[in-house]
């Protein structure tokens, strides 16, 4: 995902939070939708956007939505502070720089959008003569949706996280039990990652329902965070298990580079094992590669970080943890007997589970 992508997300996503169900603004802004009357509102530091200021009444109180919907009944702008909690000046007009490039027919959308480029501030332009709110900041325009919308599609992108969640349990047993018979390819990992990537491309866009929908998206988020249980955990597992290199830098590097991956891109396992760090060879997919045992062990109950960590430090690879003694186990810092007993025990107990799952 590009700086420009990141930087046009990262606006959308504060507009909306600004404007979410819940809020004095939007309430404001559905008392002028219902009233159509149309409004100009303009969320900016005062000192960048006075040079475009030319008349008005200087007004400096809360907000408050019945007062900015009165306002509202004037044909200038309305300005507010850049938390949009302030109400600044009232029936003003803006004359932003005419050479900035709009699509924009209608002069208050036109306006919006100048002002929005120019100086980056977030300008609410209201139809009267529609239902329609759009949006805009820098580069961003969006038309605000109706609850009801939204709502379906979260709805529908819910079901579809759920049918992918169901593919990447189903791939991650399949892992999990090759790992225990010493059988997992680069293949197999790289399916994981792939569907692990899939859910939470998913999963970022239920989130931006979810500020959009604010206070009305409750439900939705509940769903979201029980189907989502773990699910960037074990994709962390699994990059530490498989990583050519692990380190300090290595695992964040690759982390941000699979999130950062484009759709298209997401559907090339060739593409995908090259960032986990394998060079892209002839059948470099059936490659025979070995966990770590990361995955596996933060499996087991009562098993901390700092321990599952102190075993891998000392053993390096899943295979050599299961052939180890109870003994030679609770020699590891921090594992004494009964923790390398219910390590070994654990590991019998995942490992009779997983083949169940995969051979029925």
């Amino acid at each position: 995902m590009s700086k420009r992508t990141l930087d046009y997300e990262e606006r959308l996503t504060e507009a909306l939070q600004m404007v979410a169900p819940g809020t004095p603004l939007r309430q404001a802004i559905e008392n002028i939708v219902r009233a159509r009357t149309g409004a100009l509102l303009v969320l900016a530091n005062e000192e960048e956007i006075r040079p475009m200021i030319s008349g008005g009444i200087d007004i400096d109180v809360e907000l408050s939505p019945m007062i900015l919907y009165e306002l509202a009944k004037m044909d200038g702008a309305i300005l507010l502070d850049i938390s949009g909690k302030h109400i600044i000046h009232a029936n003003v007009q803006l004359m932003p720089d005419a050479s900035i490039e709009s699509q924009e027919t209608g002069t208050r959308h036109r306006t919006a959008e100048r002002v929005a480029k120019q100086i980056g501030a977030l300008c609410i332009s209201i139809s009267a003569a529609r239902d329609v709110v759009t949006l805009y900041s820098g580069q961003v325009r969006y038309i605000m949706e109706h609850i009801r919308s939204i709502l379906d599609k979260a709805d529908q992108a819910l079901q579809t996280l759920e049918k992918f969640k169901n593919r990447l349990t189903q791939v991650s047993s399949s892992l999990a039990a090759l790992e225990f018979e010493d059988a997992v390819t680069l293949y197999d990992v790289v399916s994981v990652l792939q569907r692990s990537e899939m859910v939470l491309v998913i999963a970022q866009e239920i989130e931006r329902y979810i500020i959009e929908l604010g206070t009305e998206g409750r439900l939705v988020e509940l769903q979201l965070e029980e189907l989502m249980v773990d699910v960037r955990e074990e994709r962390e597992a699994v990059l530490a298990d498989y990583l050519p290199t692990l380190n300090a830098e290595t695992l964040p590097k690759a982390r941000m580079a699979f999130g950062s991956l484009e759709s298209e891109e997401l559907l090339s396992l060739t593409k995908l094992a090259e960032l986990l760090g394998f060079p892209d060879e002839m059948n470099s997919l059936e490659k025979h590669v070995r966990p770590r045992g990361y995955c596996m062990l933060r499996r087991i109950p009562r098993l901390s970080r700092r321990q599952v960590e102190s075993i891998v430090e000392r053993y390096g690879s899943l295979q050599k943890v299961i052939d180890t003694s109870v003994d030679q186990l609770s020699t590891v810092e921090g594992i004494d007997t009964a923790k390398a007993k219910d390590v070994k025990e654990g590991l019998v107990r995942l490992r009779e589970l997983n083949l169940l799952e995969r051979y029925g």
